[in-house]
């Protein structure tokens, strides 16, 4: 791996994490006025709109266009419906059935999905510093999430096999995605992923409009839509297909990690939830895993 690429992969796919670590505070609120698969709908809608505009205005500049053929689009199309059509369809439905805590520990098991696609798919072989590294990094996270406020009653069971779900689906996503970005643009095939979890999340978002309403919409309300539309769809899952692109997936994958601390981080600064050294501890296993991965 080259210095600069790795170096940028690390820290675009960090960043990522990062914002989709702060983005439950706002999610939290307007998920009281629109309902989960609506609100996906929207993201994806604004996240596709704002990439689109990306592309036109480098277009316009380099006086090129990206070459999307048929293929090339339903390739993105089906990747994207994995992740964002299926994956978070998965993680909506778990995070409804279980608990957050559970959602937490669950999801932390995408890296270890991600070594197993990444052999079949990629041809990417498991060396033995990236799977130490990933057992590093695993171990962090636990301390940071603390498994011990998991529960596993049999009322939570098929929260939990969702999320488990979500953490596979969008393990696969993100193999696949290093996999198609070897061959096309990645902005362009970005935007058809996203415009790909929509055909499901229409079809919810039209139940739920039915059955549940929507609340009334506030200049809150519209500023964390941009918020999530822009930042949190747009803006990460680029830098999140970037990681995947530009790094071998089982080192991408470990940036993912950041997630739970940001979120941890986010809720001692806001919410006066204690940071514990069990947390700093964990935080220091993330880094020096992603450290150890991205070394080799």
């Amino acid at each position: 791996m080259k210095k600069h690429h790795t170096l940028a992969g690390i820290i675009s796919g960090l960043t990522a994490a990062a914002i989709w670590g702060g983005m439950y505070v706002v999610s939290k609120v307007v998920l009281e006025v629109i309902p989960p698969f609506s609100l996906l709908t929207l993201r994806l809608i604004m996240g596709a709109m704002a990439l689109g505009i990306v592309i036109y205005f480098r277009n316009r500049r380099t006086n090129a266009a990206a070459q999307i053929t048929k293929e090339i689009f339903w390739r993105s199309f089906w990747v994207g419906f994995v992740g964002y059509g299926i994956s978070l369809g998965f993680q909506f439905v778990g995070t409804k059935l279980s608990t957050a805590s559970n959602g937490s520990l669950v999801t932390s098991a995408t890296p270890a999905f991600v070594l197993l696609f990444a052999p079949f798919l990629l041809g990417e072989k498991p060396t033995a510093r990236r799977v130490f590294a990933l057992v590093l990094s695993t171990l962090g996270v636990l301390a940071v999430i603390d498994p011990r406020t998991a529960e596993l009653s049999p009322s939570l069971f098929w929260g939990n096999m969702s999320l488990l779900a979500a953490a596979l689906t969008w393990a696969l996503y993100s193999v696949l995605v290093r996999k198609v970005s070897q061959s096309q643009d990645l902005l362009s095939s970005s935007t058809i992923m996203l415009l790909g979890g929509l055909p499901s999340s229409i079809a919810f978002s039209i139940w739920e409009i039915n059955t549940q309403g929507i609340g009334e919409i506030t200049l809150g309300i519209i500023g964390g839509l941009l918020f999530l539309g822009i930042i949190s769809t747009a803006i990460a899952m680029f830098l999140w297909n970037y990681a995947f692109a530009e790094l071998p997936a089982a080192v991408a994958s470990l940036t993912f990690f950041a997630q739970p601390v940001v979120g941890s981080l986010l809720g001692w600064f806001f919410l006066s939830e204690t940071i514990t050294p069990l947390f700093i501890a964990g935080g220091v296993l993330i880094g020096i895993g992603i450290l150890i991965a991205s070394r080799e």
